[in-house]
């Protein structure tokens, strides 16, 4: 069984129960999806459903729009806080509008998505990287799976060919195509970063 969730645009949504039943049916999705996930409960009730090597799809009119993977899942059943962990990492592939290729890879060592809010909250050094040689470093950073927005209240750190950017809160899309840093502290440029360096 392969470890995939797919969820589309329109049903961002999706409760958890009816995530888990569309994984329990997907079998033989070929050699591009070569992971596999084992499911197995926890002895409080089945309180908590773990997942290994899991691979979530967001797709919108047949295109991927976003990969998400993580080496464990924890989906917590729980009424009152639904939600599912990713205690051992999470690394998350955003796609052009074309679904072509990856515009930006986003990793943190741990992330939790709010089911019913739709929003992963990727914390402990968080990385994003696009295509066009920009670095986000932050410790925490929000993805909200319906706005398509990324958004933090921390100290960010921007890198971008020939200068260093960095301040407190960060609002972005999430192909990071449009940011600001909501409170800026400064620019370094390269070549005063190569001036301090041989000092």
């Amino acid at each position: 069984m392969n470890g995939v969730f797919f969820l589309h645009k329109n049903k961002w949504a999706v409760l958890s129960s009816i995530a888990w039943v569309v994984f329990s049916l997907l079998t033989g999705c070929g050699e591009s999806l070569p992971k596999r996930a084992d499911i197995f409960y926890t002895a409080e009730d089945a309180a908590v459903e773990v997942a290994r090597g899991v691979e979530i799809l967001y797709s919108d009119s047949a295109i991927m729009r976003v990969r998400v993977k993580a080496p464990t899942l924890h989906n917590y059943l729980d009424i009152e806080n639904p939600r599912q962990e990713f205690p051992d990492g999470i690394h998350i592939d955003f796609f052009t509008p074309g679904g072509l290729r990856i515009n930006s890879v986003l990793t943190a060592r741990f992330a939790v998505r709010q089911t019913e809010k739709g929003l992963i909250t990727a914390r402990d050094s968080v990385v994003l990287i696009t295509a066009d040689r920009e670095i986000l470093e932050t410790e925490e950073l929000i993805w909200d799976e319906n706005k398509e927005q990324l958004r933090t209240d921390k100290f960010v750190k921007i890198t971008r060919p020939g200068e260093i950017i960095y301040g407190f809160g960060l609002e972005a899309n999430q192909d990071f195509s449009f940011w600001k840093i909501i409170v800026p502290k400064g620019t370094i440029k390269a070549e005063q970063l190569d001036d301090a360096l041989r000092q």
